[in-house]
Parts: structure tokens; C-alpha cells; sequence
């Protein structure tokens, strides 16, 4: 059962409480969901942590499973984004404030953030794939969790400086003292002020200590791929790094096996591992 005894296939009525696009080009959409039922409310963020996911669905069109973008003590809503690159998440970009939208989860295991209290975090994503992580930074930077961990750094980088997600707080985090924050593009621009490059070679520069730290990586595969060993090399063990996968998934319950990994379930296992976990199974990443 998912939270407040809903089938695990029974979607939760849902409704778009805020729709806007994140970049000029309109490839990336931000929907904010509110709960037709209170209930489902509490059931839904009693159970929530950061790093998990959902399965929105739209009639007709189907499912897509999305990182929940927002931490719990924002509000009473969920908020995630969504790239169009598909007829469901193309529908998703149809939506509007009022449209009515189903939920399952939340699904997977999140962040171990209690394993992490008293470390220093380096968080390190790219693309929309950032959209978990930026839940995790808004978690642990909140007054009422920042003194659960040390130092935060912050390294995100995305193709263009259009395609920068969640402008506002990023520009409020570059003016937080209490935060390192790296962002970067892969293509110059006139007037950019940050780092231009790849993630990997970011996160090389920028050489985080591995010292009491965990990093948490989350983007494209190709930046993944390139970012665990480099984080290797800097010194962090495999036990210190965690990656958010992202896969193709179907039923979002480990029972349709489209995203299996040995005998574990990105879906249902993860989509959380740390390096030392992915480097004991099969490399079909």
C-alpha cells in the first residue's frame, strides 16, 4: 500500500496548484500539485524523504516518474519538473493550474540523512536531473536541520545558463555565506561569471575534501559516469559517495523488472545507492 491505504496502483487525486516554465526555450515545466484530500496530505509527507520519487499520470496518456522537487516544510503541495521529452511529459507541459493530475508514491528509499548528520555534504548535480538534489540542499539548509550537518557545497551545472533551474534560489544561495556554491555551463556566454566546463572537471577544480564528507551526485549518465571516478581520486571511498540513478521505470514497485540491476529494483531498492553498493552489482548502468 502507498500512504493513506491507496492501492500501489490506485493513483492519488491530485491538482495542479502552480504551473511555470523554468527556461526561455520551454523545455522544462514546473508543476505544483496540491492533494484533493487533506488526509493524503499528512499520509504523503509523514512518509516522505528527500531523494524519493512519484509516478504522475495523466489519462490517456500514461506514466512518468518523476524526483519530488520540493522539501517538506515548504508546504502542503508537491512539486516537481519536468522535461519534455515524451508524449507523457508532454501532456504534463499541457497542464495548468486547476487541471487535475494523479500521484503514486512516494516511492524508493531516498537520502540517508540520518547516516550523513555531523558530515559535511558536497552536493554535485547537472540538468534537470537536479530537481531531487535541490529538494536535499532546501532539507538541510532549513534552520531547523543545518545544524544536523557541516559544510555545504554546491556545484550544479547545466548546458546553458537558460537551462539553470530554480533561478531565484540559486541566486539567493551564491549571496548565502553559509553555503560554497559552484555553478556551471558547458558553453561560454558574455557576462556568465561562474565556471564554464563539464561537471567532472568542475568538481576537479573545485577539489571538495573528502575529509568527513559524503558527496551526492545526480545528472545525465555521461556526467555520472565521469563524476564518481574523479570524486574517487579526490579521496572520498566508495562508502561516501551516493548517486541518485536515473533509469527508465514502469510499475515503480519492482514488479515489472524494466529496471533491475542484479537482484535489485532502482526502482524500489534505490534509486539511492552508494558506490560501494553500485560497484558490488552488474555494470549495466
Amino acid at each position: 500500500m502507498q500512504p493513506n491505504g491507496h492501492s500501489l496502483y490506485t493513483p492519488i487525486p491530485m491538482h495542479v496548484l502552480h504551473a511555470y516554465y523554468e527556461s526561455p526555450d520551454r523545455s522544462l515545466k514546473t508543476l505544483e500539485l496540491s492533494f484533493d484530500h487533506a488526509e493524503d496530505s499528512q499520509a504523503f509527507f509523514e512518509a516522505f524523504n528527500p531523494g524519493q520519487f512519484c509516478l504522475l499520470s495523466v489519462p490517456g496518456k500514461g506514466e512518468s516518474a518523476l524526483g519530488v522537487a520540493n522539501a517538506a516544510w515548504e508546504g502542503d503541495f508537491v512539486r516537481f519538473t519536468a522535461q519534455n521529452v515524451g508524449s507523457v511529459t508532454a501532456a504534463l507541459h499541457k497542464l495548468n493550474a486547476g487541471d487535475p493530475v494523479g500521484m503514486r508514491g512516494p516511492k524508493g528509499n531516498g537520502f540517508p540523512l540520518n547516516d550523513w548528520k555531523g558530515k559535511n555534504l558536497v552536493i554535485i548535480g547537472g540538468g534537470c536531473a537536479f530537481s531531487t538534489l535541490y529538494a536535499l540542499t532546501k532539507h538541510v539548509h532549513h534552520e531547523s536541520h543545518r545544524d544536523d550537518y557541516g559544510k555545504l557545497t554546491l556545484i550544479y551545472g547545466t548546458r546553458t545558463s537558460g537551462l539553470c533551474m530554480y533561478k531565484h534560489d540559486i541566486a539567493a544561495w551564491h549571496e548565502d555565506e553559509d553555503m560554497e556554491i559552484h555553478q556551471a555551463i558547458d558553453i561560454p556566454e558574455d557576462n556568465w561569471q561562474y565556471h564554464v566546463g563539464y561537471v567532472p572537471d568542475v568538481v576537479k577544480q573545485v577539489a571538495p575534501s573528502p575529509e568527513n564528507a559524503v558527496a551526492i551526485v545526480c545528472g545525465p549518465p555521461i556526467m555520472t559516469k565521469f563524476t564518481l571516478p574523479a570524486l574517487v581520486d579526490l579521496g572520498f571511498s566508495p562508502e561516501n559517495i551516493f548517486t541518485s540513478l536515473e533509469k527508465r521505470m514502469k510499475c515503480g514497485v519492482g514488479k515489472c523488472g524494466r529496471c533491475n540491476l542484479g537482484p535489485q529494483y532502482i526502482c524500489k531498492d534505490g534509486p539511492v545507492f552508494s558506490l560501494a553498493e553500485l560497484n558490488a552489482l552488474p555494470a549495466d548502468l
